[in-house]
């Protein structure tokens, strides 16, 4: 294992979020207080409670959620794309570095990216409404997980992507409305039983309903469930990665 090369890749992606502070950092969490003033204070003081939870307390998952899959995503694709955007790519290549190990560093890279910006989420979200987290290991281990499994995603699609428009438009028309349609803002409970059989189709319930049951020890679908979509989000993208790096497919041309 080249350690020396995981640290220098690892060292560059975090060091290109300090270059960018505010866009990596301060307007997600700008976003999220925005979300909080309008439907934590002006919707959540009109709603009751739901599974005794408040309106406010019961968004804070889910908001961390949106928050978690859209910048995994956008952080990972960016940072594999940039190398080939710019040619140094194959400088990558031919260097003594394993693809698992290029994968550890983009990955890790992005995925700590996400994680802090989790936590800077969740402590602001403290300021808007009381939060007490029931299970706080397996919080973390959704937390740490789904932004592994997400900036896995996002790598692949860095390497898809043939021009910086591409870059956005899997986590703009994808992955933010399969989010908001996954239990966000609302417990799937609360649709009509057609609708919630449409629901379960969606995996992001999954992810946002683990996440949940780990703050208030209560879900719409089973913990042990949430769990499995995410080993199996993790299996497939390490498998086409695998595969990508094995034919070479969008790395040499």
């Amino acid at each position: 294992m080249n350690f020396h090369a995981v640290r220098a890749i690892y060292a560059f992606e975090l060091g290109r979020t300090l270059r960018t502070l505010f866009q990596s950092l301060a307007a997600p969490v700008i976003s999220t207080s925005l979300y909080f003033i309008v439907f934590g204070s002006a919707i959540g003081s009109r709603m009751e409670t739901i599974d005794n939870v408040s309106y406010g307390a019961f968004i804070v998952p889910g908001l961390i959620m949106l928050a978690l899959l859209t910048e995994s995503v956008s952080n990972a694709s960016f940072g594999i794309y940039l190398p080939r955007f710019t040619g140094t790519i194959y400088e990558l290549l031919s260097a003594p570095v394993s693809a698992f190990e290029a994968l550890m560093g983009y990955v890790g890279a992005a995925a700590t990216k996400s994680v802090i910006l989790g936590l800077i989420i969740l402590a602001t979200a403290r300021l808007f409404v009381p939060i007490e987290i029931v299970h706080p290991f397996w919080a973390a281990a959704f937390l740490i997980l789904i932004s592994i499994s997400f900036s896995l995603f996002g790598f692949i699609l860095g390497l898809w992507a043939d021009g910086f428009e591409k870059l956005q438009v899997v986590p703009i028309m994808i992955i933010t409305p399969l989010t908001f349609l996954g239990g966000t803002f609302y417990s799937i409970k609360m649709l009509p039983p057609t609708w919630q059989t449409v629901t379960m189709f969606n995996p992001i319930v999954y992810l946002v309903n683990g996440f949940r049951w780990s703050f208030y020890g209560q879900s719409d679908v089973g913990v042990g469930l949430s769990l499995s979509m995410i080993v199996a989000f993790m299996a497939l993208w390490v498998a086409i990665i695998a595969w990508i790096f094995k034919t070479g497919w969008r790395l040499r041309t």
